[in-house]
């Protein structure tokens, strides 16, 4: 009895690719068809949706299509492809995947090239196709660059997130003014030439007074940050500019597929087609303030990192804080080099007892993060936390109150104001020849008196409610936004920038404290202090620390640990 043989199925389209012929639906149909009529038996099927073939990194499904043929899990002979495009277009990637296949007795094809790798003419189009590929996809590259810079050159959008104060005209791309967004950028602009606000300033203004930040991904925080404040400042669109190609991809070196952002001078400036939301002279003097202030923060190692726990880390000798340091290590012969991040204590004066602090410890950053990432994820795990987090953002300082009571402060101000011009205007029309003229008149400036030390009284007290107002408001937004990230922590904080991510460890922690030496299994991580306090099964406090149970490290109280 002939042996039935078995196969996978692989298909893929990028977002360039969505077209008749290459959808998804498309590619599986033609597998399905092949494969019934060469009597094979479909064991599994892979999709990559919207996945560029340019690497085998960013296509899950086919790494783990790899893996499955590695740990032989189904003891396949064949994976059908479209084409070999869908297979992949780096030639590297192609032949290295192709060479697995065969190693674990597995021949490739691409049924719409007629390729079979078990046939040697199938092995030498592949290698040829697989080339062609590669440099097809480069050129579709270069030429989708060279039409964005084209239409940034015509003065439109060319491409990416329509910034804050616009959105896109389909079918034209002109930006169009979107005046309530436009409103909060020239704010920004506002108070930073003519009041001299920081980035800093301006943010936590916007944050406190109730703004929200538009939203460039679905999951996105809408709260204003120095990072997002400063994108604003220099962003030529606001003064009627189009700009693109400012910052491109740069290979990493020493690798294959990886690149990172940098920023070039040769890039597209051109004259836009739509209405400047700010002045040439505002826009000039934010320029000047800028240069002054530093226009971009160059930093000697990797672009991108922070050191997200700096200042809050103790150290345990000394009790000080821990900084951010890097080591660069350079591949010997070679200009390539490698960042390792650590957290160190670089306090060598004494301490109150006439000794040096002595702690040597290099805190790993990629590990240490990962620990107190653990540890808060664990601490959110807990229902009674997500009940506690969700009744203080009901709970959150309600300010309605204060504003209602401002209100009626504001309209007896007025009443007070009101009664003062009618004394005025009975003091103007006075009878000066009524035999008791003077006498009324001492009357009225009496009660003139009383009625300006009313008017000073109330004003007094609206003043002092809008200062209660801008606490509220202020307490209540990084309450606010502390507790959205904790109740939506696996979904936000993969999300976020190394910045972010340090933005909100300030907000939500105030110290860590760490075990000076560490035995085998344990974790560097002793405890933790906390900006507000927190409910857990049925305790209330600010501290927390992992404890050991039966099967896993729990999230604990202090109290209950101390017994307090």
């Amino acid at each position: 009895m002939k042996k039935v043989r078995r196969c996978y199925i692989y298909i893929r389209v990028s977002t360039a690719m969505q077209v008749e012929g290459y959808s998804l639906e498309a590619q599986k149909e033609k597998l399905k068809k092949y494969a019934e009529y060469q009597k094979m038996e479909i064991v599994r099927e892979y999709c990559d949706a919207g996945r560029s073939g340019k690497s085998i990194s960013g296509r899950p499904e086919f790494t783990r299509m790899l893996k499955d043929i590695e740990d032989e899990k189904d003891a396949i002979d064949y994976v059908l492809v479209f084409k070999l495009s869908r297979f992949g277009r780096n030639a590297a990637d192609v032949l290295n995947s192709l060479q697995l296949l065969q190693d674990y007795g597995v021949n490739l094809i691409c049924v719409e090239d007629g390729i079979d790798s078990s046939k040697d003419s199938g092995k030498l189009m592949i290698t040829v196709l697989s080339a062609v590929a590669e440099i097809e996809r480069e050129n579709i590259l270069v030429q989708t660059m060279e039409g964005r810079k084209q239409k940034a050159r015509e003065g439109k959008w060319s491409a990416g997130i329509t910034p804050i104060g616009y959105s896109l005209e389909k079918g034209t791309g002109k930006l169009l003014v979107v005046e309530d967004e436009a409103k909060i950028v020239r704010l920004i602009f506002d108070m930073y030439t003519k009041q001299d606000k920081t980035p800093e300033q301006i943010a936590q203004y916007l944050n406190s007074h109730g703004y929200e930040k538009k939203k460039s991904r679905e999951r996105e925080i809408t709260y204003f940050q120095r990072r997002y404040i400063i994108t604003i400042l220099d962003n030529p669109v606001y003064v009627g500019k189009i700009v693109y190609g400012r910052r491109v991809n740069e290979k990493v070196k020493g690798t294959r597929d990886q690149y990172h952002k940098v920023w070039t001078d040769d890039y597209v400036e051109a004259d836009g087609m739509h209405e400047p939301i700010i002045d040439k002279v505002t826009w000039e003097l934010a320029r000047l303030k800028r240069e002054r202030t530093g226009l971009r923060w160059v930093k000697t190692h990797s672009l991108e990192h922070e050191h997200i726990l700096t200042g809050l880390i103790r150290c345990p000798v000394c009790g000080k804080t821990m900084c951010g340091t890097v080591s660069r290590h350079t591949k010997k012969g070679t200009d390539i080099y490698k960042d390792t991040f650590y957290y160190r204590c670089l306090h060598n004066g004494r301490m109150e007892d006439g000794s040096k602090c002595d702690f040597r410890g290099n805190l790993n950053q990629d590990k240490f993060n990962a620990e107190i990432e653990g540890v808060i994820r664990k601490l959110v795990e807990h229902e009674d936390l997500r009940k506690h987090i969700e009744a203080k953002l009901t709970e959150m300082t309600d300010v309605s109150k204060l504003e209602e009571e401002r209100e009626q402060t504001v309209a007896l101000l007025e009443q007070t104001k009101g009664a003062k011009e009618r004394l005025m205007e009975q003091m103007d029309t006075l009878d000066g020849s009524d035999r008791h003229y003077r006498r009324k008149m001492e009357d009225m400036q009496e009660r003139l008196d009383g009625l300006y030390d009313k008017i000073a009284d109330i004003e007094g007290v609206i003043r002092d409610i809008d200062v209660r107002i801008e606490g509220a408001y202020t307490n209540k937004f990084s309450t606010r936004q502390v507790c959205e990230i904790l109740m939506n922590f696996d979904k936000f904080y993969d999300m976020m920038t190394d910045m972010e991510k340090k933005e909100f460890m300030r907000l939500f922690v105030e110290w860590i404290e760490i075990r000076p030496e560490v035995k085998k299994g344990e974790t560097r991580f002793r405890r933790m202090k906390l900006k507000f306090p927190v409910y857990l099964d049925g305790v209330e406090g600010d501290e927390v620390c992992l404890r050991d149970g039966e099967d896993v490290e729990t999230v604990v109280l202090m109290s209950r640990v101390d017994g307090k």
